[in-house]
């Protein structure tokens, strides 16, 4: 039986999680530094993004998740599973990443994207952070014929 200090922290790392994936579609990305430790490694390698720190990761989705490039995307997160140990955790978060892509000439292409996101948490004195992300590859399907995931 898990105690309400284990539901409790279940709960906010779950909430963390929902917010990454509402900043990153609403492309705020500056808030990121809410949801991050400050040392936090991100690798997003495994579907043709950036590996860095914190501020790399920033800089990167600043460059290149544009309202521009990418009008509408959606990150929705589901089969969220969490271990927690204290004040660090591990998780695996599935991700259904459905993103629409400018093209040359005003054409737009909408395409899917299926990824895990293996992660480890920390509690911080500002609540639980991600320490680190890495995105696993599942699948894709409709990638524009220049992309290679």
């Amino acid at each position: 039986m898990l105690s309400h200090q284990e539901m409790s922290d279940r709960f906010e790392i779950q909430d963390l999680v929902y917010r990454y994936a509402e900043l990153i579609d609403g492309k705020q990305f500056e808030q990121l530094r809410d949801i991050f430790t400050v040392d936090a490694h991100v690798d997003y390698s495994a579907m043709g993004g950036g590996v860095g720190n914190l501020e790399e990761t920033i800089q990167f989705l600043q460059a290149s998740l544009t309202t521009k490039l990418f009008p509408n995307t959606q990150h929705l997160n589901a089969n969220v599973q969490i271990t927690v140990d204290g004040d660090s955790a591990t998780g695996r978060v599935m991700c259904f990443n459905p993103m629409e892509m400018s093209l040359p000439g005003g054409k737009t292409q909408t395409f899917f994207l299926g990824l895990w996101y293996l992660d480890e948490y920390r509690r911080t004195d500002h609540g639980w952070r991600i320490s680190r992300r890495e995105e696993v590859k599942s699948w894709v399907f409709n990638t524009p014929d220049f992309m290679t995931l």
